[in-house]
């Protein structure tokens, strides 16, 4: 079995990245300046010219673009094509303003694709496998993003979309399903449902899970592993770059490799805008190099995350971009602490006795912010001993002033407590906002 959907590309020497990423963001740049609007005013602005970029060198002479720009020229006014050479539109949730609406021409889609493919046949899946998508289909990414990785590297696509779930368990047994794709938590609740039906690891057939779409631990990932009896794998994509597929884990499971034969990738100072060196945490930052109908140029994704151009065991040269750890705009600050999900999320699952389903509750009482963490008790240690239950909240609390420099209110909850999502985990209520 091949561990590489392109083994000359995902291998290639770091020269040859070089010189292709050079040659396609020379394209790109002229391709943007010369049919968008925006780009021509912001670089004219800046006083850069389509002739004034010679490499990747000069990457940092273009102007940032954000997701407020997407929006502002909602529906179409950020495509670089004409709609009659668009064959499929995609679009965000909305769920924090007006949607922000993408594009693809044909050959968008099939460098999508082999993108995904990639992450397919790096976690392990080849042609012989059922690859069970519960992701969402439709306006979402996800779904149509990994099922059309899946139809060209062979394997074959179950469908399932996401929600019903006693369905999808019924489908994970009768089915053959290989390859489970979804978001983290949503793993997690089927294996919640699993193991309230009873129904044992040896009558499904998963050997491998590619999840995404929401920030997730290394703690997660273990937990996953140990439920499902699977070897969990890392995807990142967004509907702005492309979708599922922009960046994914290998066996080594050591951070994700971006295809940089499409997609340049820098880290920079949210605050300055300054470039940060490898190893440093920072914002994520894209321009797509390969990309016809929405080539983005230094697109602000406010995922916070590191890279390493170290050469990873696997063999490929891409550089390598560590599990985001939450995002900026996402970031709660808490007396002065900036705070991620995630960090509470890795002192919880270290703790061993408290399932992996919380919630953060934030208020601001007398001029002061307060933190409250609901955390559901496994079955197993949810106690009526009230010292027993003392003792554990001590410790998740001395977890929590180790990791954030913050004490916390922590608060148990039954099994089962917690809404469960199908989609993507809401962890944080703020009730600051209210005031």
């Amino acid at each position: 079995m091949s561990k590489y959907f392109n083994k000359a590309m995902e291998t290639a020497s770091r020269d040859e990245l070089y010189h292709l990423q050079s040659y396609n963001l020379i394209k790109t740049v002229k391709h943007v300046y010369e049919n968008m609007p925006m780009y021509r005013e912001r670089m004219d602005a800046a006083g850069v010219k389509p002739e004034d970029i010679h490499s990747i060198e000069d990457l940092h002479k273009l102007p940032f673009t954000h997701k407020q720009d997407l929006r502002d020229g909602y529906p179409y006014g950020m495509f670089c094509v004409e709609p009659k050479n668009l064959i499929r539109i995609h679009a965000s949730s909305g769920t924090t303003g007006k949607q922000t609406v993408v594009g693809y021409t044909k050959g968008d889609l099939e460098l999508w694709s082999e993108c995904a493919a990639r992450a397919l046949v790096a976690a392990g899946a080849d042609k012989d496998d059922f690859v069970h998508i519960a992701y969402g289909y439709g306006l979402f990414t996800g779904g149509l993003g990994i099922h059309d990785g899946a139809q060209k590297m062979g394997a074959t696509v179950i469908p399932a979309s996401s929600g019903n779930t006693a369905r999808q368990v019924t489908m994970l047994q009768d089915f053959g399903s290989s390859i489970l794709c979804c978001t983290p938590s949503y793993a997690l609740y089927l294996a919640d449902t699993l193991k309230e039906q009873g129904i044992s690891l040896d009558k499904i057939h998963l050997k491998a899970g590619i999840f995404g779409a929401e920030p997730w631990t290394e703690e997660m990932r273990a937990e996953i592993q140990e439920r499902l009896g699977i070897k969990a794998y890392d995807i990142y994509g967004l509907s702005e770059i492309s979708g599922p597929g922009v960046a994914f884990d290998c066996e080594c499971q050591n951070g994700m490799h971006v295809n940089e034969d499409n997609f340049i990738i820098e880290i920079i100072d949210p605050e300055t805008e300054e470039v940060l060196p490898d190893g440093q945490l920072g914002e994520v930052v894209f321009t797509c190099i390969t990309k016809e109908a929405l080539p983005l140029i230094r697109y602000r994704t406010h995922d916070i995350s590191s890279i390493t151009h170290e050469k990873c065991a696997c063999g490929r040269t891409f550089v390598r971009m560590q599990k985001p750890c939450g995002r900026s705009d996402d970031m709660l600050i808490i007396r002065g602490v900036n705070v991620f999900p995630s960090q509470v999320e890795s002192v919880l699952l270290n703790c061993g006795e408290v399932d992996p389903h919380y919630m953060i509750i934030v208020d601001r009482k007398n001029n002061t912010d307060t933190m409250e963490i609901q955390v559901e008790v496994s079955a197993a240690n949810f106690s009526d001993h009230v010292k027993g239950m003392e003792e554990l909240a001590a410790k998740i609390n001395a977890g929590m002033q180790s990791t954030l420099g913050l004490s916390s209110r922590i608060t148990f909850v039954e099994p089962g407590t917690i809404p469960r999502s199908e989609g993507k985990a809401k962890r944080v209520i703020d009730k600051r906002k209210l005031h």
